[in-house]
């Protein structure tokens, strides 16, 4: 009955094997050439193993009167024989380089010690091959199923990454040509037309387009750019023509950085594959060693101590099952492919994780800390509100605008847009910068004072006290105060969801660590629901009140921190684990950091944190499934209840299993 079903299978594979071949290389899951010639020799091994099952025993037994004796029981192992080769030579060479080079204890090691093993044991006792060879392809099988798995995940991380520019155009003699993205230098001008990447990073000189921007945020709606706006490469011209002045070197451009990030990720190993890599190093020997036992012991129990017959060949059978059932197959690979899968899902959205150990401390997080400016808040300051206006709201606007016309301080500009006309820099003379308080200038020939209230009290001017949180600034004209403008920062459209969310996803504790004034610290902390808020902070000042949050946590739980700028640097690399903002955050951030969120939004960092919980429960699951069915098979085998069938589905299936389960990492971002 087993060999009836054994027949069976060997003619679905064959089946199976001869319909992949017929559609392999269609479209872009096709098989790559190796795997082409794996399935090649997995069809004309299950055929011809299928064929000798069919093929009469008095075929063989004719030759012992036409040649010699044995001449039949020859040709009918050279013929399993040569199907062993055929599907097992490169285990079987893998095995030797292994024991060569003295890392014998391995796969390859386990699966040639007990298919050769089998075979003797058929010749010793003029029995089946069937089993040694099943074995050996069911096993090449599961290999071939678990390199093309992890192949398409690649392959859809890959597309996925799909970014890397082929060409940028340049603009000589009138012309366009096409150069190679390293060439082009900064400062130079690349034209980008609908439906091209943006090769480099660069701002825009002329034109305006619809930008794609899903490969690098996985955001689907689209981003309007014209002249002043920086684009970043990686996106897709969608509707114009740009010109482009380029910012950066195609090396330091984003396109570059993800690339080398997501392709970098996997030299990082988290602590569960550590576990598992030595794992491997010390339950592999001790299995072999405990199959040797196995095949000794009894026996020599049985002749020595008994005075039974030692049946050499049923103990040995049942070291050799034992082996096979052994192999970590399935914690080698799945683990490893769940936290390459679980980067590839977390990029898909927009979030990319520098390291498999980045994503394990993440699932881990339990205090969140925030700086606010950039990342929290949007960076661009407005003004909110003029107040006390001696003059008239829109005189009081010019007059601010022209004396800080000369500065290119965040306020400053805010309060050029605010007016909204074009500087006629003619008009302001003797501008002086007063250091820590704002300016002063002559503007159409009037001595104009614009800065805080520290300015208007060495000028000797009394200003009233304004209850609006924001930054203030005071003016004076000839001598008298005029009023004051407040200039407020913008709170992110979607950092309040950002902070719900995180609370959703586990997070204990927010905080909120900042430079800026307490009134403006306290007014965004309370309408965003943040738990904690330290402000008037300098960067030392930062990195101290992190440590102090450090000491003070409980358990296992994680810090992590979000942060944008040149200062948090030091701040990223403090905590437990550092996410910078990838769009508009600085250089040294993004390099401090472990975590990059591409488009800014602090809503993703919730999403991390669900997608690394889900990695790692998906990578808990294999581990327990592995151990627990090998362990059940181990104790099966070395008592005689399971055979080399069942040695195999503990070994290639649950290999198959553990890689389908590994795969679902690469779909949670869309749990």
């Amino acid at each position: 009955m087993q060999d009836v079903i054994i027949t069976a299978l060997l003619a679905a594979v064959t089946a199976a094997a001869g319909l992949f071949l017929l559609l392999a290389g269609r479209g872009k899951g096709g098989m790559t050439g190796n795997q082409k010639k794996m399935m090649v020799r997995i069809f004309l091994s299950a055929l011809l193993l299928f064929g000798l099952q069919f093929l009469p025993a008095e075929a063989f037994n004719r030759l012992d009167s036409l040649l010699f004796p044995s001449a039949g029981r020859l040709a009918r192992f050279a013929c399993y024989l040569l199907d062993y080769l055929l599907i097992g030579h490169d285990i079987l060479r893998k095995a030797a380089r292994g024991v060569r080079n003295r890392q014998v204890f391995d796969e390859n090691f386990l699966m040639a010690v007990a298919t050769v093993g089998a075979m003797a044991l058929a010749i010793y006792e003029n029995g089946e091959y069937l089993e040694a060879i099943a074995v050996m392809l069911f096993y090449q099988i599961g290999e071939w199923f678990q390199s093309y798995a992890v192949g398409r995940s690649r392959r859809n991380i890959s597309e996925l990454m799909d970014i890397r520019p082929d060409y940028a155009n340049v603009e000589r003699e009138g012309r366009l040509e096409q150069v190679d993205p390293d060439e082009v230098a900064v400062g130079a001008v690349i034209v980008v037309r609908p439906g091209e990447k943006v090769p480099i990073d660069g701002v825009v000189l002329e034109g305006s387009s619809s930008l794609n921007t899903s490969a690098l945020t996985g955001e689907s709606l689209p981003r309007e750019a014209g002249p002043g706006d920086e684009v970043i490469s990686g996106c897709i011209s969608m509707t114009g023509v740009l010109k482009v002045r380029t910012t950066r070197a195609f090396g330091e451009s984003t396109v570059s950085k993800i690339l080398d990030l997501v392709e970098n990720a996997s030299s990082r190993k988290s602590r569960s594959e550590d576990f598992i890599s030595r794992f491997a190093r010390i339950y592999t020997p001790a299995v072999c060693y405990s199959a040797l036992a196995l095949a000794l012991l009894p026996p020599l129990v049985r002749m020595l101590g008994l005075g039974l017959a030692p049946e050499w060949g049923t103990w040995l059978y049942r070291a050799l099952t034992f082996l096979v059932i052994s192999c970590p197959c399935a914690l080698v690979i799945s683990i490893p492919l769940s936290f390459f899968a679980g980067i590839g899902g977390a990029s898909q959205v927009g979030v990319l994780i520098k390291g498999s150990n980045y994503l394990e401390t993440l699932s881990q997080t339990k205090t969140v800390v925030f700086d606010k400016t950039g990342t929290l808040t949007q960076g661009v300051f407005e003004v909110s509100g003029i107040h006390h206006a001696a003059l008239a709201e829109e005189k009081l606007l010019e007059y601010a605008a022209l004396a800080e016309s000369a500065s290119s301080h965040p306020i400053s500009k805010s309060l050029q847009r605010a007016w909204g006309k074009e500087i006629d820099r003619s008009r302001v003379t003797d501008i002086q910068e007063q250091s820590g308080c704002g300016v002063t200038a002559r503007v159409d020939g009037a001595a104009v004072a614009a800065g805080n209230d520290k300015l208007m009290r060495r000028l000797g001017i009394h200003c009233p006290e304004c209850h609006q949180a924001g930054t203030i600034v005071h003016l004076a004209v000839d001598g008298a105060y005029a009023g004051h403008i407040v200039v407020s920062d913008v709170v992110k459209p979607g950092s309040k969801q950002a902070i719900s969310a995180l609370r959703s996803a586990g997070v204990d504790k927010t905080v909120m660590l900042t430079g800026d004034a307490r009134a403006v610290a306290e007014q965004v902390a309370s309408g965003l629901g943040i738990d904690q808020v330290f402000s008037e902070l300098l960067p030392a000042d930062k990195v101290s009140q992190v440590e102090k949050l450090l000491e003070a946590r409980s358990g296992k739980g994680k810090l992590a921190f979000v942060g944008d700028g040149i200062n948090d640097a030091p701040v990223l690399s403090r905590a437990d684990i550092g996410i910078a903002m990838g769009a508009m955050g600085s250089d040294a951030a993004i390099e401090a950091a472990d975590i990059v969120l591409m488009d800014d939004d602090p809503r993703k960092i919730a999403k991390a944190i669900q997608i690394s919980r889900k990695c790692l429960g998906i990578v808990y699951q294999n581990i327990v499934m592995a151990l627990g069915v090998k362990s059940a098979c181990l104790i099966l085998g070395a008592v005689g209840i399971a055979n080399m069938y069942l040695a195999i589905f503990a070994d290639v299936g649950v290999m198959v299993l553990a890689v389908l389960n590994a795969i679902r990492c690469l779909f949670v971002s869309k749990g």
